[in-house]
């Protein structure tokens, strides 16, 4: 099985982001194993950051914990010894050796083996800037130090995006301005070029737009590439998410390497990447 790092066409790669640390859609999230294997074949991985009681992050998507873990309770209520000590589930809830991470510890597991040069490590924060306080800023940066060039921090809350930025100097910006009613809002406007300006004018810093499919699909019927618009700016694309591969899936794929994607979102980018080669 070739590495599922990357699709190329007609001279361009749209790489596959391995969403949530799983390189196959049966696989756990957030394992250090693959995290690590990730990141040692080049591959681009996402993981999510969520605020702990400690005042630090957890390597968690939800901001409770029982369906990820073996705990109880809030994130933000749970401290740093009691969330290292938790095991993660898989998908079925089973219980599973590994334990929960907190970025500290995934970080340590990155100087202990350092990436590859093309390797790019997603930090996907879902909180906002109500959730952060300086001593969590700077927490971050303490944490990532030297590893910044091999990280983007990403969310859809600019403003805890760059706050964090700002603590891990080499640390690399992504924006997502898809939320709340983005899509609904741009049929009823029409107006996706206008829509993309604006958001790549709001995060000059960010070098990696995160766009949902749909919106690059609707636009793409509308006669309007949201890709070729951020493209032109002198930024990339990031198209999430694809969960499954299907026949409707691959037809959806095989638009947005069309479209130059830059990145794909996928739970199955092992299985995407067979059934594209196919």
């Amino acid at each position: 099985m070739t590495c599922p790092l990357y699709i190329a066409r007609n001279g361009h790669r749209t790489w596959l982001k391995w969403h949530r640390a799983r390189r196959r859609r049966t696989d756990p999230v957030f394992t250090a194993s693959r995290i690590l294997d990730a990141m040692r074949l080049g591959a681009s991985v996402e993981v999510d950051l969520v605020v702990h009681g400690g005042g630090g992050f957890a390597v968690l998507h939800n901001l409770s914990l029982e369906e990820e873990t073996t705990g109880q309770g809030a994130v933000r209520a749970t401290d740093a010894a009691t969330l290292r000590g938790l095991h993660l589930r898989d998908n079925t809830g089973r219980v599973l050796p590994d334990r929960v991470m907190l970025l500290e510890d995934l970080c340590a597991l990155l100087r202990h083996e350092p990436p590859h040069p093309d390797a790019l490590l997603q930090l996907d924060f879902k909180e906002d800037m109500a959730a952060l306080d300086s001593g969590i800023i700077m927490g971050l940066g303490a944490a990532v130090g030297a590893l910044g060039p091999h990280m983007i921090l990403s969310g859809g809350d600019l403003a805890a995006v760059t706050a964090l930025g700002d603590a891990a100097p080499g640390l690399r910006i992504g924006y997502d301005p898809c939320h709340g009613g983005s899509l609904q809002g741009l049929r009823e406007t029409g107006d996706f070029a206008g829509w993309i300006g604006a958001a790549l004018d709001t995060a000059p810093r960010a070098e990696m737009i995160y766009l949902a499919h749909e919106i690059i699909m609707a636009a793409d019927d509308a006669g309007s590439d949201l890709i070729g618009l951020v493209h032109a700016a002198g930024r990339r694309v990031d198209a999430y998410t694809i969960q499954r591969v299907t026949p409707e899936s691959l037809a959806l794929v095989r638009r947005l390497v069309a479209l130059k994607a830059d990145q794909i979102t996928t739970d199955d980018p092992e299985g995407l990447c067979a059934a594209m080669t196919e």
